[in-house]
């Protein structure tokens, strides 16, 4: 997979299109609200973050949240020389664990869910969607795939996905895109919201 894959996995989640059916741009599709503020949820070295900052646009505020501070390191020098006008905050920590975020208008976790147990996967993503704004929204970039290996362990197949979200407290999940892959046979994006109750 390469940026522009990662884009499109991530733009129906992000932006409405306006017409283009090109698919062949990696520029978003609408300009974002300049106070977006989002968060990539086991950003590692960045290769979503790069797609995020690039959908969402100058002025926008991404939280990318890793383990890793290497990576976290590598990110943010990444992002700050492909996209300058998005400000980047790295937080070192484990997802699965309270972190402090500011209130988010939508987050991805994009092959980091994987890592996560079946049976601790709806807690998790519940924990995280609390530091969604109402309606907000909670897309994934998985292998569409029930059964892992030692490498992704816990992977959710696209069909499994409107269970997974609901039991976690989100409505409305749906599909987004998928394209081949290698491994696994292919990666997935799909999202979710946090109710506007």
């Amino acid at each position: 997979m390469d940026h522009s894959d990662h884009v499109s996995l991530l733009r129906p989640g992000i932006a409405q299109p306006t017409g283009d059916t090109s698919g062949t741009s990696t520029a978003r599709d609408t300009p974002s609200d300049p106070a977006s503020v989002w968060a990539d949820i086991g950003a590692g070295d960045g290769a979503f973050t790069l797609a995020l900052a690039d959908l969402l646009g100058p002025g926008a505020h991404i939280v990318a949240v890793d383990r890793d501070a290497r990576a976290l390191n590598e990110n943010s020098k990444r992002v700050a020389r492909a996209f300058p006008g998005v400000d980047m905050q790295a937080v070192v920590g484990d997802f699965r664990a309270d972190l402090a975020m500011p209130s988010l208008d939508g987050l991805i976790a994009a092959n980091s869910l994987h890592f996560v147990a079946h049976a601790d996967q709806p807690a998790v993503i519940a924990r995280l969607a609390r530091h969604l704004k109402p309606g907000g929204v909670f897309v994934v970039v998985e292998y569409d795939t029930d059964s892992g290996n030692r490498w992704v362990p816990f992977p959710f197949a696209a069909r499994s996905w409107p269970t997974l979200a609901q039991a976690a407290g989100l409505v409305e999940p749906r599909h987004l895109a998928r394209v081949p892959s290698r491994f696994l046979g292919g990666i997935y994006s799909a999202c979710a919201q946090r109710s506007r109750d």
